[in-house]
C-alpha cells in the first residue's frame, strides 16, 4: 500500500476531524458544511448538488453518513470530468497531477502556462486539478472565449503530491458506487428530485458575480431561480440554499422572496480575509435558507447548531 493510501485510510478512520478534500475552490463551503448537513433529515436517500463546484457539502454528508447516495452536478464540463476521474481512477489521476507537479519544478511560471495551454486545448482532468491547485485564489475563471485564464499564484507550487493523493483516494472511497455525475441546466436536476431526497443548492452569489460568473460561463437569474425554487415547494421538496451573505454591514445580494418561506439563517463563516488586509476586523456570514418542506422533516433547527435569537447566526464549528 503506498503513503498515499495509507494516509487516505488513517484519515477515513478519523473521519470525524478530516473530510477529504480534492478540488481547491473558491467559494467552497468546506468549513461551514458541517452546519449545512446538521439540518438534514434522518433517512434522506440521496443528496443531490445542483451547483456541485468542489462538492464540499456531498463530500462531508458522505464523511458523516448524512444521505446513502449522491448527485454531484455542475455546468461546468470540465470540472465534472475531473470529478469522473477522482471517484473511478483516483491512481491513475494521482499518478498524473504527481508527474506534473514534479516536471514544474524550477520552471513554475512558464510551466504553469504550458499547462494551461494544454488544458483549453484538451480539458485534461489532470491539467485541470493542477491548474486550480495552482492558480490565484482557487478560482475558476474564463474569457470571453470560454478559455481558462486565470493566473498562477507564484508564491505556492500547489499541493505535494502526498498530499493530493490522500485526499483523491479518500474522496472516491466515500464516493464510488454512490454518486452519479451530470452536466446540466440545474433546473433539469431539479426536475428529477422527490421528497425523500434533500437539495443542496450554492448557485452564483448575485451581488458577487453580477451579469456574467466566470466559474459557470453564465448567470443564474435570480427571477428563474426563485420561480424553480417555487416549484420545488409546490413538490413537497426539501432544499436548503446558500444565496448571498454580509461582512460586517456589507451585504451581497438581495434576500430570496419572503413568498417562498423560507427559514433564513446565518452561518458565521469566519473573519474576512479582504477586511483583514485592509486592517478592519470583519466576520463573514453567509445566508443559509431552509425549505418549508425540510423543516415539516426535521421539525426546527438543530440545537447544536447555537442559534442565536436576535441575529439567528449559526457557528460552523458547531457539533453535529
Amino acid at each position: 500500500m503506498s503513503r498515499g493510501q495509507l494516509i487516505a485510510m488513517k484519515n477515513l478512520r478519523s473521519a470525524i476531524a478530516w473530510v477529504p478534500h480534492p478540488i481547491p475552490y473558491q467559494g467552497s463551503k468546506r468549513w461551514i458544511a458541517r452546519a449545512i448537513i446538521s439540518c438534514f433529515p434522518k433517512g434522506t436517500e440521496k443528496l443531490i448538488e445542483p451547483f456541485a463546484g468542489s462538492a464540499a457539502v456531498t463530500l462531508a454528508a458522505a464523511c458523516y453518513r448524512k444521505a446513502s447516495r449522491f448527485h454531484i452536478n455542475d455546468i461546468n464540463g470540465p470540472l465534472i470530468d475531473l470529478w469522473r476521474k477522482i471517484i473511478n481512477e483516483p491512481d491513475a489521476l494521482s499518478d498524473q497531477y504527481g508527474r506534473l507537479w514534479r516536471e514544474q519544478l524550477g520552471k513554475e511560471r512558464e510551466y504553469y502556462d504550458q499547462v494551461r495551454a494544454k488544458f483549453n486545448q484538451m480539458h485534461r482532468p489532470d491539467c485541470f486539478l493542477y491548474l486550480l491547485a495552482r492558480c490565484v485564489k482557487a478560482a475558476i475563471r474564463y474569457n470571453a472565449k470560454g478559455e481558462f485564464n486565470n493566473s498562477p499564484d507564484n508564491r505556492r507550487k500547489g499541493a505535494h503530491p502526498d498530499t493530493m493523493r490522500a485526499h483523491v483516494l479518500a474522496a472516491s472511497q466515500l464516493l464510488k458506487g454512490k454518486t452519479y455525475l451530470s452536466s446540466q441546466d440545474y433546473r433539469i436536476v431539479l426536475g428529477r428530485a422527490t421528497p425523500s431526497d434533500v437539495v443542496y443548492m450554492d448557485p452564483p452569489y448575485q451581488g458577487v458575480c453580477g451579469n456574467r460568473d466566470q466559474r459557470y460561463l453564465g448567470s443564474v437569474s435570480f427571477n428563474e431561480f426563485a420561480e424553480a425554487l417555487s416549484l420545488l415547494n409546490d413538490k413537497g421538496i426539501s432544499y436548503i440554499v446558500s444565496y448571498d451573505g454580509r461582512t460586517g454591514q456589507k451585504t451581497y445580494g438581495h434576500k430570496l422572496p419572503e413568498s417562498l418561506q423560507l427559514v433564513h439563517l446565518e452561518v458565521e463563516a469566519g473573519r474576512s480575509s479582504q477586511a483583514t488586509l485592509l486592517g478592519r476586523e470583519s466576520t463573514t456570514y453567509e445566508s443559509l435558507y431552509l425549505s418549508p418542506a425540510i423543516m415539516s422533516r426535521i421539525g426546527q433547527v438543530p440545537p447544536t447548531l447555537h442559534v442565536k435569537p436576535l441575529q439567528q447566526v449559526l457557528f460552523a464549528g458547531s457539533e453535529l
